[in-house]
């Protein structure tokens, strides 16, 4: 079955917040108690996605930025996915919000259950879907994409009765500390590689490895690869 997203729960251990003076039997424990579950709750409310438990996009802008030092700092590398539900509009037209919203929650459970523990699974807007994939090389993360890509597909709703299933399109790029890029361009690049995915017809996984592969122009090759 496919793992639930990470959520903190609160703390049912109340010994933690015993007060230094009376011990467990403060008369103010309970309200310690009440503060700490609200504060773990903040927490995170702040960091996940209401609708898919993911990570929400400032948790991704907070967590992208620190990799991007931990990069520099160690010389090891960072990949990232950004993608996005095909034909997503005609979806919510067709069958409603709240349809949509259901293939939404069953796409980021797919997305849970695919990536590995140390990989940082986003919303990031919208329907599209942003993975930080530390200390991992291009090839791995386009493997890992492709397995994403199938087990989406293989996602089907049943609808009234009708059986209907969704499909997604990738980018992927991989940033190492030689790069001399920022991290608005290091995702701009991985939205060119998107986009070109949109451009091959959807339903799947575009990098520069790929595009070297196909026929561009010099012209796209230099806008979609960065200088």
């Amino acid at each position: 079955m496919p793992k639930k997203s990470h959520v903190v729960q609160p703390s049912e251990d109340k010994s933690q917040a015993q007060c230094a003076v009376h011990g467990s039997n403060s008369p103010f424990a309970e309200k310690l108690v009440r503060c700490q579950e609200e504060l773990m709750a903040l927490q995170s409310y702040v960091r996940l996605d209401e609708l898919t438990g993911l990570f929400n996009y400032r948790h991704f802008m907070h967590s992208i930025e620190a990799e991007f030092e931990r990069v520099r700092r160690s010389g090891l590398v960072l990949s990232l996915i950004i993608l996005d539900v095909d034909d997503f509009k005609d979806f919510n037209d067709r069958w409603g919000h709240e349809v949509g919203n259901l293939a939404l929650k069953e796409l980021a459970r797919t997305v849970q259950s695919t990536v590995r523990r140390a990989d940082i699974p986003c919303r990031y807007g919208g329907e599209e879907f942003a993975i930080l994939l530390p200390d991992t090389p291009l090839p791995a993360a386009v493997g890992l994409a492709e397995r994403l890509r199938g087990n989406i597909h293989s996602i089907v709703l049943d609808i009234d009765g009708e059986k209907v299933s969704i499909s997604a399109s990738f980018g992927v790029d991989c940033f190492t500390a030689s790069d001399n890029i920022d991290v608005t361009r290091f995702i701009a690049n991985t939205d060119a590689f998107l986009y070109s995915a949109k451009e091959a017809g959807r339903n799947c996984v575009r990098h520069a490895s790929s595009l070297l592969e196909t026929s561009v122009s010099n012209e796209e090759r230099d806008l979609l690869l960065g200088d």
